[in-house]
C-alpha cells in the first residue's frame, strides 16, 4: 500500500498544512469579520435546507 516514507511525509505535510492554516486565518481575521459578517445565517439556512429535503425524501419513501 504505502511505504514508510510516504507515511511519514503524508503526516508531516499534514502538520506543516494544518499549522500554516491556522497562522494565515488568524492573520486575516480582522479582514474577515469585517467582510464576511453575516455569513454565517446563509450557512444556517443552507444547512437547514440540506436536512428539510432530507426529511421529505424520509417521510415520503
Amino acid at each position: 500500500m504505502f511505504s514508510k516514507g510516504q507515511w511519514i511525509f503524508g503526516i508531516l505535510f499534514a502538520i506543516v498544512f494544518i499549522i500554516v492554516m491556522i497562522i494565515s486565518y488568524r492573520k486575516d481575521l480582522k479582514l474577515h469579520k469585517r467582510y464576511y459578517k453575516g455569513s454565517v445565517w446563509i450557512l444556517i439556512a443552507f444547512i437547514s435546507f440540506l436536512l428539510m429535503i432530507t426529511a421529505i425524501k424520509f417521510v415520503f419513501v
